[in-house]
C-alpha cells in the first residue's frame, strides 16, 4: 500500500508510528513542514526502507520561516522528494499570501535548478495560483496535488500540465469528492492519509488506513479491490521511473 503525504513527525509517537508502517508495508512519504524539521524526521527512516522523507516549508509557515529558504537549498539535493509545500487561498491566511508566494517561488525554481524532484503540493483554496507558478516553473519537477478541491475544470487543467493527485478517504466519503475523483485520470492517482490531520471517529488517521481508500477507490472504479491497489502501486513505480 501506498501513503504518499503522512506528517509522520507530528504524531503523538511518531516511533511508533513509523515502525508500524514499516511492519505492515506500507509505502510512506512522510512529508514536512519546515527545512529544520528535516533530519529529525528522515531520522525516523533509518533502517525503514518502506519510508521517505520529504522536505518542505508549508505555506501555512511560510511568513515565519521564510529564513528558512537558505537550509532548504542546503538540504534539497539530500532527497528525491519536495513537500510540503504550496499555497493556501483560505481567509485565515490572506495577509501572508504574498510570503506564501515568494517562497513556493523560490521552492520551486531551486528544484528545478537541481533537475527537479517529485512536489507534494497543498492547494486547498488556491489551485489557480498553484496552477500557475507550476506553469511558470515546468522544469521543477513532478506535481502532485495532495487533497485536491479544485473545480473539474481545474482538475483537468492539472492533468494537461502533467500533475498528479494524492487522494485520501475524506475525499471519498463526500459525492463531490467522489464525482472529482470519478473523472481524474486513474494513471495519476496514489492514495495518502494526511495523518495525524486527517481523523477517522475521532482518531488520527496513520499509514495502514490507505487500505480503506483502496476500497472506496475500487468500489467507486467498480474493479476488485486487489485490482486497486495494483493500480496504485503501478502509479507509484511509474512516478518514481519518471523522475528517475
Amino acid at each position: 500500500m501506498i501513503d504518499f503525504h503522512c506528517h509522520l513527525d507530528l504524531y503523538p509517537d511518531p516511533h511508533a508510528v513509523a515502525a508500524a508502517a514499516q511492519e505492515d508495508e506500507v509505502v510512506v512519504l512522510s512529508v514536512t513542514t519546515t527545512p529544520s524539521a528535516f533530519a529529525g524526521t528522515a531520522a525516523l527512516a533509518a533502517e525503514r526502507p518502506m519510508i521517505r522523507t520529504a522536505l518542505g516549508l508549508h505555506p501555512e509557515l511560510a511568513h515565519q520561516r521564510g529564513h528558512e529558504l537558505a537550509l532548504f537549498d542546503k538540504l534539497v539535493a539530500t532527497t528525491s522528494f519536495v513537500g510540503e509545500i504550496g499555497l493556501d487561498g483560505s481567509p485565515r491566511f490572506a495577509l501572508t499570501r504574498t510570503a506564501q508566494a515568494d517562497v513556493f517561488t523560490h521552492i520551486l525554481r531551486t528544484c528545478a535548478d537541481v533537475g527537479g524532484r517529485i512536489l507534494s503540493i497543498h492547494s486547498r483554496s488556491a489551485v489557480q495560483p498553484v496552477l500557475e507558478a507550476l506553469q511558470a516553473n515546468r522544469c521543477s519537477g513532478i506535481p502532485v496535488l495532495h487533497w485536491f478541491t479544485g473545480s473539474a475544470r481545474q482538475a483537468q487543467i492539472a492533468i494537461d500540465q502533467g500533475c498528479w493527485f494524492s487522494i485520501g478517504t475524506p475525499m471519498l466519503t463526500t459525492a463531490k469528492g467522489r464525482e472529482l475523483v470519478a473523472g481524474l485520470s486513474r494513471d495519476r492517482v496514489l492514495t495518502e492519509t494526511d495523518g495525524p490531520f486527517a481523523t477517522r471517529n475521532g482518531r488520527p488517521l496513520i499509514p495502514r488506513d490507505v487500505a480503506d481508500t483502496i476500497s472506496l477507490l475500487a468500489e467507486l472504479w467498480m474493479i476488485e479491490i486487489t485490482e486497486a491497489e495494483a493500480k496504485v502501486v503501478a502509479n507509484m513505480r511509474e512516478l518514481l521511473a519518471s523522475q528517475s
